[in-house]
């Protein structure tokens, strides 16, 4: 059973399409889970059906924790389930979900990362690599040169689209609620990979997503959200040295943004203050 997992946030219309391109899928039985994070969107219910299940978050969560509601929810259902989380604004190519299954039997990987092309045609991600001595948590074409093999492990997969073989899990897996969007992902797979677990990107599979077309909405929040993150990020991942140096030019690209780009200036300066503000609270 594939459980795919969808966190709404005022993106009825984009579920909408995600669903019509998993209709043709005949032969694979699967569900939709969605956390809804927007109480407001009333447009959301008008999509429920047999296959399609709407858990209310009666806030916004974010994305990490709004995910282990829904993984929770799918867990105790089925502990051996496939756990799809995929973003609202993607939709997949024909055919993908019967891929799945074989895929898992072939390679029990815990989390698995695929394709992301855009609407144009262009790779958005191609698996994650992190390189702890720089403090750089890059996304690498892993396989650009390896168009032969199925599977390729790396250091972290998109949250994009991150599938999970839940039978790999002595219990539910869960994102760190620190995070309130942005690199939860990383993090996810750094711990889970502490554990042993094995992490993968596969060229067997592919979706269709519209970068930050829901982020994009506010800039200010989006770079908040993202600079706190990074920095959280960093302090765990990093020595001091790299993370200190990477705080100071982060800082001073925002003060020099503050004249060109203001609303990303300001999103980045108001992230390295709730960053310090949370420093300070917890020392």
């Amino acid at each position: 059973m594939i459980y795919l997992l969808i966190v709404n946030y005022y993106s009825t219309d984009f579920i909408a399409r995600l669903i019509r391109s998993l209709s043709c899928s005949q032969t694979i039985r699967y569900q939709i889970v969605i956390v809804n994070n927007s109480q407001n969107d009333h447009a959301l219910q008008e999509l429920k059906d047999d296959r399609i299940l709407i858990l209310e978050a009666k806030a916004n969560l974010g994305f990490g924790k709004a995910c282990n509601l829904g993984l929770n929810w799918i867990y105790a259902q089925d502990p051996n389930a496939i756990a799809w989380i995929i973003n609202p604004d993607t939709y997949l190519p024909e055919n993908t979900l019967e891929k799945v299954p074989g895929l898992f039997e072939a390679y029990p990987v815990s989390i698995l990362g695929n394709l992301i092309y855009t609407p144009t045609g262009e790779v958005w991600f191609a698996g994650g690599q992190f390189i702890s001595n720089q403090g750089s948590i890059l996304s690498t074409h892993l396989l650009g040169s390896q168009l032969d093999t199925t599977c390729v492990s790396c250091d972290w997969v998109s949250g994009c689209s991150l599938l999970l073989n839940l039978r790999l899990f002595p219990e539910c897996p869960q994102f760190d609620p620190a995070y309130f969007l942005y690199y939860e992902d990383f993090d996810f797979c750094r711990r889970y990979a502490t554990m042993g677990h094995q992490i993968a990107i596969t060229n067997q599979l592919s979706i269709v997503h519209q970068p930050s077309s829901i982020a994009d909405r506010n800039i200010v929040k989006k770079f908040q959200h993202s600079t706190y993150s990074y920095l959280l990020t960093l302090e765990r991942y990093t020595k001091k040295e790299v993370f200190l140096w990477r705080f100071l030019r982060l800082t001073l690209h925002a003060l020099i943004l503050l004249v060109i780009k203001p609303q990303t200036a300001f999103g980045k300066l108001a992230g390295v203050l709730s960053y310090l503000g949370r420093v300070k609270h917890t020392c």
